[in-house]
């Protein structure tokens, strides 16, 4: 196999990079209903290469599988069934809203480059691949992506993603599921912290034909705070301004409140049939695609 043709220094993925995410393939665990032929095999019964099962025979049906070895021992008619090669549709969905712009790297950017990594071996197995912006009401969709030839048109989609976003992300989730018709994965690159909630977007996705996978990323200077002393803290999602003084029990107060958040997430996921995986933008991407996202299911 041969990375496709692209600039060498592509920004958000390494050619390097790439090469050891071509053995790879996304999964999708509920029964998958592509419209093209595809590199997967499906749980769905049909004419693939694939032997699944037998049936009887029924008027109509195509004479072309019946197995007539069965037919010589039983006397009965029975049609040989396959596993039929389906593709998948994989929805890309990075917040872009304000409070993604922080952090080194910024928690976009780090999203970016999962998101690039994950649509990259969806393009490899000729998946679908659908990437939208969800920071504003209105999310951004991008054409929809196949084959390898797609791959650069989908890191600069990615790259063009604008920060600094103000909106309502529940409303832009909503309408992503609305356009979700078929069966497939989602994957929720997002820190989380619209001030609206993420409960409703995330409870529509999860009514949808789809895995959802919510990558929850937080910057390590929002995890364990370099702060101390007297401070202005400005939110970044609607300007409302608060002086603080940064002391040892505040940092614990804040930490707990952190922790009880990322729990709260994690669990409202987890009912709801969710994967939730949470990670730090100093934690290495390619760790997280190649690793962590291997051991739960996402890839192999």
């Amino acid at each position: 196999m041969t990375v496709p043709a692209g600039p060498i220094d592509a920004p958000l993925l390494s050619t390097e990079f790439l090469r050891r995410l071509e053995a790879l393939e996304l999964v999708s665990k509920k029964m998958l209903a592509g419209r093209m032929k595809g590199d997967r095999l499906s749980r769905r019964k049909g004419r693939g290469s694939e032997f699944a099962d037998f049936r009887p025979y029924t008027v109509g049906d195509d004479l072309r599988f019946l197995d007539w070895s069965l037919y010589g021992r039983l006397e009965k008619l029975f049609l040989r069934l396959f596993l039929e090669e389906e593709d998948l549709t994989v929805y890309l969905l990075v917040d872009n809203s304000k409070s993604m712009d922080y952090g080194t790297p910024t928690k976009l950017r780090y999203a970016r480059q999962v998101a690039a990594a994950l649509g990259f071996v969806g393009l490899a197995n000729m998946d679908r691949v659908v990437v939208a912006s969800v920071g504003s009401a209105a999310p951004v969709f991008s054409p929809i992506f196949r084959g390898r030839p797609s791959m650069w048109r989908m890191v600069k989609f990615l790259e063009n993603i604008p920060a600094g976003e103000v909106g309502d992300f529940g409303r832009s989730l909503r309408t992503v599921s609305r356009r979700a018709t078929g069966q497939g994965v989602a994957v929720v690159l997002s820190d989380f912290m619209d001030k609206g909630g993420y409960e409703d977007g995330l409870r529509y996705l999860s009514a949808r034909n789809l895995d959802v996978y919510a990558i929850h990323v937080l910057a390590q200077e929002e995890i364990d705070p370099p702060y101390t002393g007297d401070l202005k803290l400005t939110d970044v999602e609607d300007g409302d301004e608060a002086e603080v003084t940064i002391s040892a029990p505040l940092l614990e107060r804040y930490r707990n409140t952190l922790a009880a958040f990322r729990a709260s997430v994690n669990g409202f996921c987890t009912r709801r049939g969710m994967a939730y995986l949470f990670t730090s933008n100093q934690v290495p991407f390619e760790k997280l695609v190649l690793g962590y996202l291997r051991s739960r299911g996402l890839l192999r």
